[in-house]
């Protein structure tokens, strides 16, 4: 485990579901370094596809081509915990973003430069949440102290936008089980004055407010809207759940 790291929700080290789902995702980038793959889509198995994903993310992969755009690791889901922060669009891709310090790893798209570069970082010797790493590795996590155990940060990472994947569930609701959270119970959390205040929200939570929305730029400079994602009609998670 890597020295020092607490959970930021429950002040404890890694569980055993912690260490085992970093384990899953590191077997897969060996997997597509070994085979050579130059470009991969991973997904864990608690995720629900969002309408035409299939045909979005193709369109995205045209327009990543058309662009020359270089990227090591795509987030096509993600929890954002930088809403306020302004995440700069992609000149040529309308439709994707640099992201800032994120959670979920719930899926997303691999190159084969992007694989090595996870591997090379050795990280099952300095192990944390691999949620947590992937936004150390391209120099986005917030810690100082977890940074300067990867020398090398230089992932290019991005972000699909609107989200193509959404978790199945969130901490809380009927049916949700994690391998990775603590026990049900919550910690109490206590104010300056001895007064109990409400826990924390968890890794695994639905976002208490809708983020901000991004700004996007086009070449010149000047601020684009993403059309989709202000003007579109409202999605259901019926649909959702039943197309890909």
């Amino acid at each position: 485990m890597l020295p020092g790291y607490r959970d930021p929700f429950h002040g404890r080290p890694l569980t055993h579901g912690e260490v085992g789902c970093f384990l899953s995702h590191f077997r897969v980038w060996q997997e597509i370094s070994a085979r050579g793959l130059r470009r991969s889509l991973v997904f864990e198995d608690d995720l629900r596809f969002e309408v035409f994903f299939r045909s979005r993310l193709t369109e995205l992969m045209e327009q990543l081509e058309e662009a020359a755009v270089d990227w090591d690791l795509i987030y096509l889901g993600r929890k954002r915990l930088e809403p306020e922060r302004s995440e700069r669009g992609v000149p040529g891709v309308r439709q994707l973003l640099r992201p800032g310090y994120s959670y979920w790893s719930l899926g997303y798209a691999l190159s084969l430069r992007g694989a090595r570069k996870l591997l090379a970082a050795e990280p099952l010797g300095k192990m944390i949440p691999v949620d947590e790493f992937l936004p150390l590795m391209f120099d986005r996590h917030p810690s100082p102290e977890y940074s300067r155990h990867f020398s090398r940060r230089d992932l290019l990472a991005f972000s699909v936008e609107p989200l193509l994947l959404f978790p199945t569930h969130y901490t809380g609701e009927p049916g949700y089980v994690s391998d990775t959270e603590s026990p049900p119970e919550e910690p109490q959390i206590w104010d300056r004055d001895g007064n109990e205040e409400f826990p924390r929200e968890s890794r695994n939570s639905q976002p208490q407010s809708p983020p901000e929305e991004p700004q996007i730029w086009d070449r010149d400079g000047n601020e684009e809207f993403l059309q989709e994602s202000r003007n579109s009609q409202p999605r259901h998670d019926s649909d959702a759940r039943d197309e890909l």
